[in-house]
């Protein structure tokens, strides 16, 4: 029985390291990535999640684009990968890269493709909804303007990082 021990140890490990998934990561750890061309969205964004001492780090992308870059980093750029575990908060409609565009090439990303993205959009059409969805988002929440909106989001993802064990690398 002493050799079963050590080899699903060893087992449980390469599973972890080949699903790509945390193992009891904190929320601490989480980075929040928030992708919004509205200046104003983001900060407001950033304040509920101040006001409401959402632990975590907050990054913040103009667009699908600038996103990308941060979650992979670019070396001529001076950008070093968001590390795992993170969230992504999207909106769809972006210049250069929009939300849906995004989602596509996220997901055809063999290291980003479980991630996980909620959308946060003024968009309530039907339409992007089932297209966010067909792209595997976690949630589809539509802001109205309200301040109540983002205070409603950042309650949701503080819930949802607390219970839900998210991708990423395992943290010592």
């Amino acid at each position: 029985m002493a050799a079963a021990g050590p080899a699903h140890v060893t087992e449980r490990r390469r599973v972890i390291a080949s699903t790509g998934f945390a193992e009891n990561a904190d929320p601490r750890d989480v980075t929040f990535l928030v992708v919004d061309d509205d200046q104003v969205d983001r900060r407001a964004f950033v304040r509920a999640m101040r006001r409401q001492g959402l632990p975590g780090k907050v990054v913040v992308a103009r667009d699908g684009h600038e996103a990308l870059q941060r979650l992979r980093g670019s070396a001529d750029q001076g950008i070093d990968p968001i590390g795992c575990p993170f969230v992504v908060l999207l909106d769809l409609n972006m210049p250069r890269m929009g939300g849906l565009e995004f989602l596509e090439e996220l997901r055809a990303d063999p290291r980003l493709r479980r991630a996980v993205v909620f959308v946060f959009s003024t968009s309530d059409d039907p339409l992007d909804k089932a297209a966010a969805y067909d792209r595997n988002v976690a949630g589809y929440l539509v802001k109205t303007g309200d301040s109540t909106d983002y205070d409603a989001a950042v309650r949701l993802l503080g819930q949802y990082v607390e219970v839900v064990r998210l991708p990423g690398e395992r943290r010592h």
